[in-house]
């Protein structure tokens, strides 16, 4: 079902470049101009000049010039090729909602050809274009994806971690919001075998990094047309990922709020009157009230929202079975989404903003807190917000067994991976 292999992963070399932590990034896709200046200012040696941006570039030419300079950093020593292949034991310990939270996973190469993977999101054009033509140019897997699998009994988990007890981490870095990542390489043959087979009969899950997945595969279909050949594990018949199981603590997902603006003939007292057909509806004194309403409903199992419009915050709670308001042909599954019943049972049936609107992006912005939400209420940017609870990981699996693409913005995973620590250089055999 999962087919895992260890791999002589690319990674920094610390000599040369000094603290991690300067040259280590978030995704490419979660990087505009405004990150990207910081990174470069960083360090000349910053891996944004590898991966880019999530704004591809106008000129085509500018991806061969990232693989001459991945090229050139391989040359120089910058990156290094670590000489045994093995498994990366990856932690992170983060603060979330004044919580602290240590999540643990593991970097492996995936045989894109071997294993089950389970999809919950729908991709666009853009991006795949975009990464495709840096998989051509570099031959190179530059940064890795975020995959989830469930195994309560921990073996590959334990596995690694028995291997990398008492040993300080081989790579540790500060990410931009705090958060600490540490990696381990584990090499020990018989802990790679143990882990191989705790992963065999699992299918994985792909919670970050579906643009990048779907575009492996066409990079490995274009490289057999013209009858290259893979040599080892590290070629285009593998993508590196990180494992993570979520039986373990740590899964967070974070909500994602929507701000609603630019429609013609919004009217609050309209929208309050109508909603109460499906919800019940109170008014909250203030912020703090609101994210206990919503803390409270999700305690319950209840399915709560809050909107925020003319400085007052409104709780909704849902009366009725998510299955009886959110219409369609969709599996059980989904339409218990929180996200879903938000999209169906308000955005669309009340203010008339179906799923092609929402595509467009032309009456809805998304931020990343509730914070951020309610500050650009406060400024005049939008009409009403709409707070809401997180996706719960179980039910992006239940989706993802469903075959359903989950809602536009339903997940937020949180930290992300960082992008820097370890890539993977393919070996072709060219005709």
């Amino acid at each position: 079902m999962a087919k895992v292999l260890a791999f002589r992963a690319v990674r920094y070399n610390p000599k040369v470049v000094g603290d991690l932590s300067a040259v280590v990034t978030q995704p490419y896709d979660r990087i505009g101009p405004q990150e990207e200046a910081e990174y470069l200012r960083r360090s000349p040696y910053n891996f944004v000049r590898l991966i880019g941006t999530k704004i591809p570039p106008k000129d085509d030419s500018e991806y061969e010039k990232r693989a001459e300079l991945f090229r050139a950093w391989l040359s120089q020593g910058v990156l290094i090729r670590d000489e045994k292949p093995g498994f990366y034991l990856y932690r992170v310990r983060f603060t979330h909602d004044g919580k602290q939270y240590e999540r643990l996973g593991f970097v492996a190469l995936l045989d894109l050809r071997e294993s089950e993977v389970k999809k919950h999101e729908r991709t666009l054009r853009g991006p795949k274009e975009d990464r495709l033509k840096l998989f051509r140019a570099t031959e190179a897997h530059l940064e890795h994806i975020f995959l989830l699998y469930r195994d309560p009994e921990r073996r590959a988990t334990e596995a690694l971690l028995s291997a990398a007890k008492g040993r300080e981490p081989d790579m540790w870095a500060r990410d931009d919001f705090g958060n600490i990542h540490e990696m381990w390489h584990i090499s020990e043959p018989e802990v790679i075998a143990a882990v191989q087979e705790a992963l065999a009969p699992i299918p994985v899950y792909i919670a970050d990094g579906h643009h990048r997945f779907e575009t492996a595969g066409v990079f490995m279909e274009e490289c057999f047309q013209k009858g290259w050949k893979p040599l080892g594990p590290e070629s285009f018949t593998s993508i590196p990922v990180t494992l993570v199981n979520v039986a373990e603590e740590g899964c967070v997902i974070r909500p994602t709020p929507r701000v609603v603006h630019g429609l013609p003939d919004f009217s609050l007292s309209r929208f309050l009157s109508a909603v109460r057909e499906d919800f019940a509806l109170e008014e909250l004194p203030n912020f703090s009230a609101a994210k206990e309403f919503l803390s409270a409903g999700h305690a319950r199992r209840e399915k709560v929202f809050v909107a925020y419009a003319e400085g007052k915050f409104y709780g909704l709670r849902l009366l009725k079975d998510p299955e009886k308001v959110v219409p369609g042909e969709h599996a059980p599954a989904w339409k218990r989404l929180d996200v879903a019943i938000l999209h169906k049972a308000i955005l669309e049936k009340l203010l008339g903003i179906d799923e092609e609107t929402l595509a467009r992006g032309t009456n809805v912005e998304y931020t990343h807190t509730a914070e951020e939400a309610v500050k650009l209420m406060d400024e005049g940017k939008g009409q009403i917000a709409f707070l809401l609870n997180p996706t719960q990981v179980e039910d992006v699996l239940a989706v993802a067994d469903a075959g359903e693409p989950m809602p536009q913005k339903s997940t937020d995973f949180y930290p992300k991976l960082l992008s820097g620590l370890v890539a993977m250089k393919m070996e072709i055999a060219k005709p």
